[in-house]
């Protein structure tokens, strides 16, 4: 009678082993069928979380201070886009044309992908320059010639001095949203790539106007007139 006993406990024993490991293969098997796999959720919602994060993050609005640079940006590029309109119209000088057709092009270019990060931010840009701006403009409008000329080149050397050029070191150094900071360094690279082409410029235009006020002199008719002011002065 014990021996049925102590082999009916066997069978229940062997069956309970048998059941537990076919339990643990399932598990590992199929482990989410298991209940196995919490970690992996929580792993995914935290990529997707962050993710997310990222994208918020690249199309936050600029702080006030930015959005003030950003202003300053578009207006110096329009400024720079209508003089060198004016003087592919008015020059009859090729390496004024050269100058202004490259002024042109980096600065529509330049002003095309600050309209883009501004839209990605919800901002709108000024179809004007400033008033400031808009003077120098209407003085290069009033000239022709050599005075249109060489006005125009100062005009150029003088806001890569003290206007865009200076506002883009300034960006660099102050803005908070890192997609303008990029966009500074970018953009401020292009400024300082025009300048051989201005001064080669500048030098051509200043030994021409020698060459005919020396022929001038010497026949008694040259003339010496002021041009207008440079920029900001």
């Amino acid at each position: 009678m014990s021996s049925k006993i102590v082999s009916s406990y066997s069978s229940v024993a062997l069956i309970a082993l048998f059941g537990g490991g076919l339990m643990l293969n399932t598990a590992l098997v199929y482990p989410q069928s298991a209940g196995v796999g919490v970690s992996t959720n929580v792993t995914n919602k935290s990529s997707s979380g962050a993710s997310t994060m990222g994208s918020a993050s690249s199309t936050a609005r600029f702080n006030k201070a930015d959005e003030k640079l950003v202003m300053q940006l578009a207006q110096a590029n329009i400024a720079e886009i209508n003089t060198a309109k004016l003087a592919e119209q008015k020059s009859k000088n090729d390496q004024v044309k050269t100058l202004a057709k490259k002024m042109m092009e980096d600065h529509t270019k330049a002003l095309d992908e600050l309209k883009q990060l501004a839209q990605i931010k919800g901002m709108t840009l000024p179809t004007e320059p400033d008033r400031q701006q808009k003077l120098v403009e209407s003085r290069l409008t009033s000239l022709s010639g050599e005075k249109f000329d060489k006005q125009y080149v100062e005009q150029i050397a003088e806001r890569a001095r003290k206007g865009e050029h200076k506002l883009l070191l300034q960006v660099g150094a102050k803005a908070q949203d890192m997609e303008l900071k990029n966009y500074a360094t970018k953009t401020l690279a292009v400024i300082e790539s025009q300048q051989q082409l201005v001064k080669d410029t500048s030098r051509s235009i200043e030994s021409g106007s020698h060459g005919k006020s020396d022929s001038g002199a010497s026949g008694g008719g040259g003339m010496n007139e002021k041009s207008p002011p440079a920029y900001g002065q």
